[in-house]
């Protein structure tokens, strides 16, 4: 009996003990729950084992699925290696090559990697999706090849990834706002207070839960050039990838805060490349893929690395003493 058991009863037997539920491991496989419902019990027929506790409300792992839950994740992982291994020898280029990338990835290094991408595969069309946070999702169905996400995310046991850069991610406000005032670490009751500027996309529900109990006063924008015209505006305070506010910075259009849980330098966030383990990129999209990780972010300057920001008072001293000197240099010409 066990030279009958399939690969894809295994994959459902995975899915089921990953989502937690036959009706979401349905979804999943793009499947009915009956059917899943059927498939694990002949797998569990043909093993000789229970695989799931089904007396509940939903179905629970028994000690013995939890035992061969390792060994089916072994043998669908090989065989993902297999077909992967397979494709890469087969060389084909590929015609079209899609990607959808988080709007924290530097443009940039982003663009340059297009540039040169079109240099070197003229013949493949490339496609790609801009999107904030809601990356995932378009990998697993298939609709791009390539994501590339955060290290906030939550990748699922499906896909592969590779680091590819970091970036800085920095707290900010406007030199007008209440905080810009204040020196030091920010207790986090006082941020509460106040409204947080954010990009998280709400169908990521574990980040923008996670959010609101932090800071309940939260707007949110899809955009990062709106969140940036509102942060300039004064309007909250948010996180913001470095290499889109230094200008900003360096100018005094915004300030620099620390949250008191904010660790050394501030936070920083591994863009990471993703992709299904049983669909891995192909010549074009490895390429792709490696051009990505030679980019570097901007080096950072040093009056942006240090620990506590500059306060508005000293800012303004600074203004005052530059058009002072610039007045005496005038008054020496004449």
């Amino acid at each position: 009996m066990l030279d009958g058991v399939s690969l894809d009863q295994l994959r459902t037997f995975i899915a089921a003990a990953d989502e937690g539920s036959f009706s979401a491991a349905g979804r999943r496989l793009r499947r009915a729950q009956s059917v899943v419902s059927q498939t694990l019990a002949n797998l569990e027929g043909q093993l000789g084992v229970k695989l799931f506790d089904r007396s509940g409300h939903l179905p629970v792992l028994t000690d013995q699925g939890r035992a061969l839950l390792a060994d089916a994740r072994a043998v669908a992982g090989d065989v993902d290696l297999l077909k992967a291994r397979a494709k890469s020898l087969a060389g084909g280029l590929e015609p079209e090559l899609s990607a959808a990338v988080d709007v924290m990835f530097p443009d940039a290094a982003f663009t340059h990697a297009v540039s040169a991408f079109q240099k070197e595969f003229p013949a493949t069309l490339l496609r790609f999706d801009i999107e904030s946070s809601a990356v995932i999702e378009p990998v697993l169905d298939g609709r791009c090849a390539i994501g590339v996400v955060g290290s906030w995310a939550q990748l699922p046991p499906q896909l592969s990834h590779e680091p590819l850069l970091t970036v800085r991610v920095p707290m900010v406000v406007s030199p007008r706002h209440p905080l810009a005032s204040r020196r030091g670490r920010i207790p986090i009751t006082v941020l509460a207070e106040h409204i947080q500027l954010s990009h998280i996309d709400p169908g990521d529900m574990t980040q923008v839960l996670a959010a609101r109990a932090k800071y309940p006063k939260i707007w949110r924008l899809s955009h990062l050039g709106a969140k940036l015209a509102f942060l300039r505006a004064g309007f909250g305070f948010g996180g913001m990838p470095l290499h889109t506010i230094q200008a900003d910075l360096a100018s005094g259009a915004l300030v620099e805060i620390m949250a008191e849980d904010s660790p050394p330098g501030g936070h920083v966030t591994e863009m990471t490349a993703i992709y299904r383990t049983d669909s891995p990129p192909g010549p074009a999209g490895r390429w792709f893929i490696d051009r990505l990780k030679q980019a570097q972010t901007p080096p950072l300057k040093r009056e942006l690395t240090r620990s506590q920001p500059v306060s508005v008072a000293a800012q303004a001293a600074r203004r005052r003493l530059s058009g002072r000197l610039a007045a005496a240099k005038r008054n020496q010409s004449r």
